[in-house]
């Protein structure tokens, strides 16, 4: 029986573990939850999955858990990011799901891996905020870190039983998102409601809005460089609308491996909980006969400038990916308000970077005040240019 601490419980990401886990009762036992504010929807989770600890995202909604909760439900709550530290490092936990979404998931992820436990990271803020910081901690403490991200799941299934030296690329794939065929100016007019069409994946607002500019590629590609220990100029991206391929790997005798399967985040999830087994009955099978026809398009760069704006700041280094997440947070909230258009997003972020004097070699306190400082700058840049 594994025992698990989600981080992010309430997340896509988090509901579709907890559906892994409710699947396979006799393989996994919930220990710990933390969320953020959607406590309706956790309340649910205790009762049904009854952990021990919970975290949340404040007082207020700790205070509305204990009104709500019975005497039958004894379960420790906790809040802010004290709670959340807490509840990432509870002791009775054999991994932890990083699945928080955004730069809110990296204190949490810093807590359980100083912990000793083992990670299954769909939180890629975490790689991006501070990469290396997270890698010499895991490699310090002698812990797994299984991907979850259905890009770097693939990675790390690809590079089972292989030797790293043997590598010479990474190809990541990207759906396209909802905008794939659209012009230039039809890109200037998008509405939040076109953006929020993916068109194979069900996922939270930020990640569908990151995943329709490419940022969300962007991020991968940071988060890829500190997983596989791999320069950013061997790492690509190819337009693979089918999302059947989910990511390949080329070694230097030109062979290529690929991870297929239908677009499912529970086959990645389940892996990433029983590395090195595998459980079945977790998604759909793929019928390739189906499917007929698998493209590749290599990314345009002109109508989706965040893939380079992201790739550039992961080879600068140092603050300059915190700052690039922050920057982007705040844009696509705005974007989300309706404040500033789809196209100004990218605009932003660069505006912000250039601002910015990167720290090369940071401490963790660096790494958070650039994400505060970046916070600060995107909103008075964003005040600017609307008014």
């Amino acid at each position: 029986m594994k025992k698990i601490t989600l981080l992010g419980s309430t997340g896509s990401i988090g509901c579709s573990t907890l559906d892994v886990v409710e699947n396979n009762p006799d393989r996994f036992r919930i220990v710990a939850l933390v969320a953020g504010e959607n406590t309706e929807l956790l309340l649910k989770q205790i009762e049904k999955f009854r952990p021990k600890v919970v975290a949340v995202k404040s007082k207020e909604a700790a205070l509305k858990l204990r009104t709500a909760l019975t005497a039958k439900n004894r379960v420790k709550i906790l809040y802010d990011v004290e709670g959340m530290r807490e509840a990432a490092a509870h002791p009775s936990a054999d991994i932890v799901v990083s699945a928080i979404s955004g730069s809110a998931g990296l204190i949490p992820t810093l807590a359980a891996i100083e912990a000793g436990k083992d990670i299954a990271l769909a939180n890629k803020e975490t790689m991006v905020l501070a990469g290396e910081i997270v890698t010499q901690k895991a490699l310090k403490k002698r812990i797994k870190i299984i991907p979850v991200d259905s890009e770097h799941s693939a990675i790390f299934q690809c590079l089972e039983g292989s030797r790293r030296e043997n590598l010479r690329r990474i190809i990541l794939t990207a759906s396209g998102g909802p905008f794939l065929n659209f012009t230039a100016r039809q890109l200037q007019q998008v509405t939040l409601q076109q953006t929020l069409r993916h068109p194979k994946w069900k996922m939270g607002k930020k990640i569908t809005i990151d995943s329709a500019s490419m940022m969300n590629k962007g991020l991968e590609i940071i988060e890829a460089k500190w997983l596989f220990d791999m320069d950013m100029q061997a790492i690509d991206v190819l337009i693979h609308p089918q999302s059947i391929v989910h990511s390949m790997v080329e070694f230097v005798d030109g062979a290529f491996l690929a991870q297929m399967g239908v677009p499912d985040m529970k086959i990645p999830i389940a892996y990433a909980l029983t590395y090195p087994e595998r459980i079945a009955g977790n998604s759909a099978p793929l019928n390739l006969a189906k499917e007929k026809t698998l493209e590749f398009y290599p990314p345009d760069a002109r109508k989706f400038p965040c893939l380079d704006i992201a790739r550039q700041a992961g080879i600068d280094g140092g603050t300059a990916p915190a700052v690039l997440n922050a920057a982007d947070e705040i844009a696509v909230e705005a974007f989300m308000r309706k404040t500033v258009r789809f196209v100004d997003i990218p605009v932003i972020i660069e505006k912000v970077l250039k601002e910015h004097k990167t720290i090369k070699k940071p401490t963790l306190e660096d790494i958070l005040d650039a994400d505060r400082w970046a916070r600060l700058k995107t909103h008075t840049i964003i005040e600017r240019m609307t008014h």
